[in-house]
């Protein structure tokens, strides 16, 4: 869908930038680090020490570990525009997606530990690059190494719109020392049911979690809004990955978003779901899904009352 004017932002101005000048984005970063000492950074809740050298589920110490970063030309239109988004892969992750299709990063031991200083440093490299926005992927158990590195970088000129690109396991304590900070959220909404989640990505209360962080998330930035380039600068963009044999529970999610976040809500429905990983052990997930199978998770939407949603096949 093409932004209206119900949807554009003018005079539009980083979240982060306010709370830089105020002292409050420093208050937050030294906040956040105290969380590592009780590790409940992400909604696993370990609780272990990440600055004694204990390391929990995400594997991640008081070090945030960065895979690659760079200008992303693939990710949705009014995030990636015409000079791509700046998107930073963090290695590791908090979920054990079974199929996950980045596994190379979220599951091995790829990437290098990154100082706040270097953190900042890549900010600003992307933001010199022209991209349109600083994307955070896969950044919930690492927020209080982001706040740190995004101290040191609006410090030294950031001003550009930040994205939380998320597998939608969040905190509810970490999404709080952030309202204000994050531009963006995009969480995925992988699952409607819990049990489904627990087989595939090996993680407890999925639909709880994952929903009180959806209601958050919306809280604080709203729907999705826009500059007068077509530009995203604020607001909730979904994603849901339709999964073989309905696996991702499309109907549940859907009539949760039109019904208890907003019939406004942006969703990206993805088709590019092919067996990886360890897909094969499991015969259901172990094919593509069929051209029948996206069109009736476009339909589900629709039917719902979403209407501001991506809809294509690979």
């Amino acid at each position: 869908m093409r932004p209206d004017g119900n949807f554009m932002m003018d005079n539009f101005q980083p979240g982060y930038i306010k709370l830089f000048r105020s002292g409050e984005l420093a208050k937050r970063a030294l906040e956040a680090q105290a969380h590592l000492s009780i590790c409940d950074v992400c909604a696993l809740n370990c609780p272990i020490d990440r600055r004694a050298g204990k390391f929990g589920a995400c594997r991640t110490g008081v070090k945030a570990k960065v895979s690659s970063y760079g200008p992303h030309h693939g990710e949705e239109a009014p995030l990636s525009g015409w000079n791509g988004s700046g998107t930073i892969f963090f290695s590791r992750c908090n979920l054990k997606c079974q199929y996950c299709q980045n596994y190379e990063i979220s599951q091995m031991d790829s990437g290098d530990e990154t100082s706040p200083e270097d953190l900042a440093h890549i900010m600003l490299t992307l933001q010199s690059q022209g991209c349109h926005n600083i994307n955070l992927v896969s950044p919930s158990h690492i927020v209080p190494q982001i706040l740190a590195g995004l101290l040191l970088a609006a410090e030294r000129g950031l001003n550009i719109p930040l994205v939380y690109n998320t597998g939608g396991y969040d905190s509810l304590s970490m999404l709080s020392l952030l309202d204000r900070v994050v531009d963006i959220y995009m969480p995925d909404m992988k699952y409607g049911a819990s049990d489904i989640a627990r087989k595939y990505s090996r993680i407890p209360n999925y639909v709880k979690v994952n929903q009180a962080a959806v209601r958050e998330m919306h809280r604080q930035v709203g729907d999705l809004k826009f500059d007068q380039h077509g530009m995203a600068v604020r607001g909730l963009l979904v994603r849901h990955l339709v999964l073989p044999n309905n696996l991702a529970g499309t109907e549940n999610i859907t009539q949760f978003l039109a019904n208890e976040i907003s019939k406004n809500t942006y969703l990206n429905i993805m088709s590019q779901y092919h067996p990886c990983y360890k897909a094969s052990q499991f015969p259901e997930l172990n094919r593509r899904i069929t051209s029948t199978e996206y069109q009736l998770a476009v339909e589900t939407a629709m039917n719902s009352g979403l209407y501001r949603f991506d809809s294509y096949r690979d």
